[in-house]
């Protein structure tokens, strides 16, 4: 993840904008587009408080979700340091990575099914009455 900063434009620019896949789970959304970038920035910066400053969440939002990821998955998506002498941080595991990966893809699916749907009501939403 370490160049996802040029992934997450070309993703972007693949992704249909009004379409957002959340994966749900037994208390509410697993993971949907905002947990997901949570996690890259973290895989980036290697710091909660440096992603979410760059996603303009406060940090107390950004440790509730990463706290949430890691219980609804049961297995630690980011692992914590607490600061001090050798400072903080945060570290995102290999099963926090394979979780964005896999949903990474299913987003990519899910715009790819849809994407002649897409372009045929685009084409209605710009016809205008006279």
């Amino acid at each position: 993840m370490s160049s996802s900063s040029s992934r997450t434009r070309s993703r972007s620019a693949a992704r249909y904008r009004g379409l957002t896949l959340r994966v749900l789970g037994r208390r509410g959304p697993a993971i949907g587009p905002g947990k997901a970038e949570l996690v890259e920035r973290i895989a980036q910066t290697g710091s909660i408080s440096a992603a979410a400053r760059a996603m303009g969440m406060s940090y107390r939002r950004a440790w509730q979700l990463v706290e949430a990821l890691n219980r609804d998955f049961g297995e630690a998506v980011v692992a914590t340091a607490i600061g001090g002498r050798a400072g903080g941080g945060a570290r995102v595991s290999g099963f926090g990575r394979r979780i964005v990966a896999r949903y990474r893809a299913m987003e990519a699916k899910a715009c790819r099914s849809i994407a002649a749907e897409v372009k045929a009501f685009e084409a209605l939403l710009a016809r205008r009455k006279r």
